[in-house]
């Protein structure tokens, strides 16, 4: 997810776990537009042809290009060996990057659909908040309970899942500064 605003900190691309050594191979073909360091790590930029104006461009990270400036590349072919760090993840990752000029775009938006399968749905645990029971099955010798009372339960179920769910959506979301009906602080 992008930052707030291009000048704003944030992760600005894509994280591949791997090991120090690794072959990092050129994810499409392109020229090399930028071998060298950048705040004391190497740093691989490919720009590619065809891509529209101004061109994509894909960036590697922490790496040892093992091409220059200016070589055409083609996709697949060694480009770069990963290096240690550590930088920003834990253990050794290549940080998978693309722009569009000044532009940071999704890297994950080159491969094709089938790589990117989407996940399979679920749901999470809602902690102190029992989980609703069924209503009784009326049995032969218990009449049948009207419809209100049965759904009495799933309604206050529902209801303070609602009430769980808007709240840590407001979590989620940006705070405001509350203001005064009247434009007072």
């Amino acid at each position: 997810m992008p930052p707030p605003t291009p000048w704003a900190a944030g992760h600005r691309g894509v994280d591949l776990a791997s090991h120090a050594g690794a072959t990092v191979r050129a994810a499409a073909p392109g020229r090399v537009s930028f071998a060298g360091k950048v705040a004391d790590r190497g740093v691989l930029a490919i720009e590619l042809p065809d891509s529209g104006q101004p061109p994509l461009r894909i960036t590697y990270e922490p790496v040892r290009p093992t091409v220059r400036k200016g070589d055409r590349v083609r996709a697949g072919q060694p480009v770069a060996i990963l290096q240690r760090g550590p930088y920003h993840c834990d253990a050794p990752c290549l940080h998978w990057g693309l722009r569009r000029d000044r532009t940071y775009l999704d890297p994950l938006s080159l491969l094709p659909p089938s790589l990117l399968a989407p996940p399979s749905p679920r749901l999470l645990p809602v902690f102190h908040i029992p989980e609703p029971t069924p209503p009784p099955t009326p049995s032969p010798e218990t009449p049948p309970l009207s419809p209100t009372a049965a759904d009495t339960p799933t309604l206050a179920a529902a209801t303070a899942l609602a009430a769980i769910a808007t709240w840590s959506h407001s979590r989620l979301q940006p705070q405001r500064p509350r203001r005064h009906p009247d434009g007072l602080p």
